[in-house]
């Protein structure tokens, strides 16, 4: 189970999810329950708020995965994300990662500058600081869900097309690239409803079975709100799916 639930915020915040207007507002809120097999492995949380930063009017984003029950005993994971994002353009701010996974810790801080393009990065673990350089469109773990929702392209995107993201992970620039499958109805907790679905091509061989080992499913609405994840793992398979939202600026229709 060893990073499985960052991999699941790493997907949760990557859901290329784009809309003509903006996709979510300040109080929207999501519950994951992620399984493995048929155990209940953990949740997941995301949350939006809106505060200030350095002066600024800014978004704060909260994502917190955990493992429940059982495998709580087993193998204890408590892994808070957060982020400070501008309110108009999205690009990041601040980011903390602050990770527990069976002992394995990490606890940073990030800090954006958006005109050097660089990020301040402090270790409070290892009581290190070091700055890189990133891209000019580059987002931190969290930000990116939020940055992609409001792209003008996912309405337009063909069977089969792909994009990419540069998104800044573990001290370097992080290349997510995702291929769209198609459109088709799924069924959730809430009811059916149409959905975009998308495969992922993530790094084989240390946690997931192969390249295209993750499949993912975001409502074709306005909203763009994740429903679904699945991935194969070279033991068994993961799941995530949607148990409880709240906030959305859209109406979402779901069918029974």
């Amino acid at each position: 189970m060893k990073n499985i639930l960052w991999i699941f915020l790493l997907l949760l915040t990557n859901w290329f999810s784009f809309a003509q207007e903006s996709a979510y507002q300040a109080g929207e809120s999501f519950k994951f329950r992620i399984s493995y097999g048929l155990i209940n492995a953990g949740e997941a949380t995301l949350n939006l708020t809106s505060t200030t930063y350095n002066g600024k009017s800014v978004y704060h984003a909260k994502g917190f995965g955990y493992t429940t029950g059982i495998t709580k005993k087993l193998f204890k994971v408590e892994d808070d994300y957060q982020s400070y994002f501008d309110k108009v353009s999205g690009k990041p701010y601040r980011f903390i990662r602050k990770i527990d996974e069976g002992g394995y810790k990490k606890n940073q801080e990030g800090f954006f500058d958006q005109d050097k393009k660089t990020v301040l990065v402090k270790d409070y673990k290892n009581k290190n600081e070091n700055t890189f350089s990133i891209t000019a469109n580059a987002q931190d773990i969290v930000s990116s869900f939020y940055h992609l929702r409001n792209h003008p392209s996912i309405n337009t995107l063909k069977k089969g097309e792909t994009i990419q993201i540069d998104m800044f992970f573990d001290d370097e620039i992080y290349k997510f690239k995702l291929k769209f499958l198609g459109k088709e109805e799924i069924k959730t907790k809430f009811g059916k409803i149409n959905a975009l679905k998308f495969r992922p091509y993530v790094q084989s061989g240390r946690v997931f079975k192969e390249d295209e080992s993750l499949t993912m499913w975001v409502s074709d609405d306005e909203n763009k709100i994740p429903l679904k994840i699945q991935a194969s793992l070279l033991v068994g398979s993961l799941k995530a799916e949607l148990i409880n939202y709240s906030g959305l600026k859209h109406n979402i229709v779901f069918k029974k």
